[in-house]
């Protein structure tokens, strides 16, 4: 009590000095009891803020970077565009001209520049307001946000003291930076962090958006340029405000220059090198709108966001056993297995067959519009129905929730609107509904490549334009037809049949296999019509023929059928019925693909693989690929589907022999299988090409099942989806970078009799040979080159039983719609 007494004596009494003296040390006392306060929360009054811990490992977001297995980088996630460099790989004019304009004192200080406070104060009582944080408290403050993220206790309520307490947490945590890291590390962490304006956070991403550029190589203006869009994003933003940037870049030069910071050839730079530098026009580059989503594989960069979150549920990726990563936050490096040039071909195979086919389709349909029933009349409900899931409508449906014909006027009522075409975007005057009539107007196509051995996949297509169609055709469900006789006829391999048996084309009189009464389903071939041919099963799955793979379904039993497709890779739903022998029950052609890799892989089975590797931020692999394949079907089995499966193309007649005209350079180099598949009324065409190295597969259709090719010839599959494989399987195998895809099947590795599976294809003499006039009157065939294919068929004939393939006339099916 009486050193209080003392004390206050000295306070308020004795010499002027001494209680100047007194007052500033109680200040200066009081101001660090304070901070003290603030740091630990005293009585809860100010609210948590971040400790060492959190600032020695300060956690930002940071984009993740996605690159292909021949180490291109296909693009990035990221909410904020960020993405980390070292100090080293920083122009030394960048932190010259950043510690010029933002922070002078930077290497003098310790987090808060006290003589930089007190001019502050002087400048703003004279009238001259300006900033006075420093580098390190604005790291603070990206780093870790505490006017937002941290709150502000009890003390944050009263009006005043919140900015007071944010304040001073932003000192403390500067001041714990500064205790903590070194000045270079703090200029890097905050070069990384900084937001430049139009989504660009940090310094990397900034020069690369900007200028096409590297932090490394960024010169006096670009360094300039981008400091002077520190003091406001959007005001000097150089392509909005290319004249305000430039004036306000000309500023931070001439800063720098009155620091003695910019040196030319080892020499400060003079007043005229200086005017030299200001004059330089703003040079940014063109803009562009940097997505998620731009770059290389876009559809499959959305699946992949599935794919890392099942990993996760299945424990693989190590510490997120019970948690997923955020893709667009953590900054992680995922190693894909997708190979950018075998991208790139198909890509380029699919846009330029969809072009064709475009072309094809919009002549065919003659003005008419594929939602338009054969009497030109509109399908009731088809346009509105989709109309209704646009955003367009959901906004003017809560706009006007009670006035629908508000919401009908706006529909129809012309506007500009952004379309798709083959030779780029398009601009119109149209309304919403007639935009969609415009849209729905368009083929679409899917198409995947996977490795059948390490099951690597290695090129996604799912569409013809992610900026146009986001639903990825490799992942969505369409009814397979024929191509689905390849789990058929491997149900037969297994329950002891061979390509040589024999089997009638003729009519099948079974009833039906759950009620054993008679059959209301008949199974017809394409043409409608039987031959009567006793023909091996080579050849029957050769020409595809629907009679006998439905008897082949009765004989070896329909459970089986889906169980074995299910052990091959088939994951969706299979209706248990007769027609699913057909094709009739929907699936993806990622499985379906992946079904076809089991055969070329000896009948080893194993899930796709998108991912080798997953690196977090701080270079640790947390997940690494492994191998495991099971054997889903005997060896045996799988030889004889390969056999089969080359049959397509050697057999006269056979589905794949269009194939020839793209691999006819590589003949007898590499073995080639596939097999065609065309639903009723062509909404879906298919083809699955095999290779011992690589298997792909097509589908082409509209994006609903009304949509369809009305004559048969133009809609089947080897007609629409089978260029598409063929393109690309030429330019790869043309392509010495890819010589290992050359290969052929090897012989068998178990003891199997030669006279199982070889024969001649013709199954028993039936074939009979046409003129080419002759041939033409009987319609549309798949697998045919009427003028020459360059392979297998003959330009003077072909098989009669090559127009009585694909397609099932009356297949039964859980959606009616496709079965006109």
């Amino acid at each position: 009590m009486k050193r209080l007494k003392a004390f206050l004596r000295q306070a308020y009494g004795g010499p002027w000095y001494k209680r100047v003296v007194v007052w500033f040390c109680t200040i200066i006392i009081a101001i660090l009891l304070g901070l003290v306060a603030v740091d630990v929360n005293f009585l809860w009054l100010f609210g948590r803020s971040p400790g060492f811990k959190e600032i020695q490992n300060p956690v930002t977001k940071e984009a993740s970077e996605i690159y292909s297995c021949d180490s291109v980088l296909m693009g990035r996630y990221f909410n904020e565009n960020r993405t980390p460099v070292k100090y080293k790989e920083i122009s030394p004019i960048m932190v010259r001209t950043l510690i010029a304009t933002e922070d002078e004192r930077f290497y003098h200080h310790h987090g808060v520049d006290i003589p930089g406070l007190f001019a502050a104060v002087k400048d703003i009582v004279q009238g001259r307001g300006r900033g006075a944080s420093t580098i390190t408290q604005q790291l603070a403050k990206n780093l870790f946000r505490v006017r937002t993220q941290y709150s502000t206790g009890l003390l944050g309520h009263i009006p005043g003291l919140k900015i007071l307490v944010q304040k001073a947490k932003e000192w403390i945590v500067a001041t714990k930076l500064e205790m903590t890291f070194s000045k270079e590390e703090i200029l890097t962490m905050y070069l990384n962090t900084v937001d430049f304006g139009s989504n660009s956070f940090g310094i990397k991403t900034a020069a690369r958006k900007y200028f096409g550029s590297t932090p490394h190589d960024l010169t006096y203006e670009q360094a300039a340029t981008l400091v002077g869009l520190l003091k406001a994003t959007s005001s000097y933003n150089p392509r909005r405000h290319p004249a305000r940037s430039t004036e306000r870049r000309n500023v931070v030069l001439q800063n720098l220059y009155d620091h003695g910071g910019i040196i030319l050839h080892g020499e400060h730079a003079t007043q005229a090198q200086l005017d030299s530098l200001k004059a330089i026009p703003m040079g940014v580059i063109k803009h562009f709108g940097e997505s998620s989503f731009d770059g290389i594989a876009p559809y499959m960069r959305t699946e992949l966001q599935d794919y890392i979150d099942q990993l996760c549920e299945d424990g693989k990726v190590m510490g997120y056993e019970h948690e997923h990563l955020d893709l667009y936050a953590d900054g992680l490096k995922i190693y894909t297995t997708i190979d950018s040039r075998m991208q790139r071909y198909a890509e380029e195979a699919a846009f330029k067959q969809m072009r064709h086919l475009q072309r094809l389709f919009d002549e065919h349909w003659r003005g008419m519009r594929p939602w338009r029933d054969s009497q030109h009349r509109e399908i009731s409900g088809f346009i509105e129905n989709i109309s209704h899931k646009t955003e367009r409508y959901k906004a003017l449906k809560k706009q006007f929730p009670d006035k629908p014909d508000s919401v009908r006027y706006y529909m129809n009522l012309p506007h500009q609107v952004k379309l798709f075409s083959y030779d780029g975007p398009i601009y119109r005057e149209m309304s919403t509904m007639d935009s969609i009539r415009y849209m729905v107007s368009f083929l679409h196509c899917g198409f995947v490549a996977i490795e059948p051995d390490t099951r690597h996949v290695k090129a996604w297509v799912g569409d013809i334009d992610f900026r146009f169609w986001n639903y990825d055709k490799v992942t969505s469900r369409r009814q397979p037809g024929s191509t689905f006789k390849l789990f058929v006829y491997t149900e037969a391999m297994n329950k002891g049949l061979k390509p040589v048996d024999r089997r009638t084309d003729s009519y099948v009189s079974y009833k039906s296999w759950r009620s054993g009464k008679a059959a209301s389903w008949v199974p017809r071939n394409a043409n409608g019509r039987y031959s009567g041919a006793n023909m091996m099963l080579k050849t029957a799955f050769a020409l595809s023929v629907n009679s006998i793979a439905v008897k082949l379904g009765y004989e070896v039993g329909i459970h089986d059928i889906a169980a074995t497709a299910h052990a091959m890779g088939i994951q969706s739903e299979l209706d248990e019925v007769p027609a699913m022998c057909l094709g009739a029950s929907d699936v993806t052609p990622l499985e379906l693909v992946n079904s076809y890799c089991t055969i070329a892989n000896d009948g080893r089975y194993s899930a796709p693989c998108l991912v080798t590797q997953i690196v977090d931020r701080d270079g640790k692999v947390i997940y690494k690929a492994k191998h495991t394949e099971t054997q889903a079907i005997p060896y045996r089995s799988a030889f004889f589907m390969q056999q089969l499966l080359k049959g397509g193309l050697t057999t006269h007649g056979g589905t794949s022999q269009a194939l020839w005209q793209y691999i006819n350079p590589v003949k007898g180099k590499v073995d080639f299988g596939g097999k065609t598949g065309t639903t009723n009324n062509n909404s879906d065409a298919w083809y699955m090409g095999v290779t011992p190295k690589l298997v792909a597969g097509a589908w082409v259709g509209g994006e609903y099942r009304s949509i369809h090719f009305r004559t048969g010839a133009l809609g089947q599959g080897s007609r629409t989806a089978l260029p598409i494989f063929g393109n690309f399987i030429s330019t790869l195998l043309r392509d010495p970078r890819f010589a290992h895809y050359m290969a052929k099947f090897p012989e068998p590795k178990e003891e199997i009799d030669p006279k199982d599976y070889e024969g001649w294809g013709g199954g028993g003499g039936y074939v009979r040979t046409f003129s080419v006039d002759s041939l033409r009157k009987l319609g549309p065939m798949e697998g045919v080159g009427l003028g020459g294919n360059g392979g297998g068929a003959s330009t003077g004939g072909a098989t009669e039983a090559a127009s009585t393939s694909e397609g099932a006339s009356a297949q039964p099916t859980p959606k009616p719609e496709v079965t006109e």
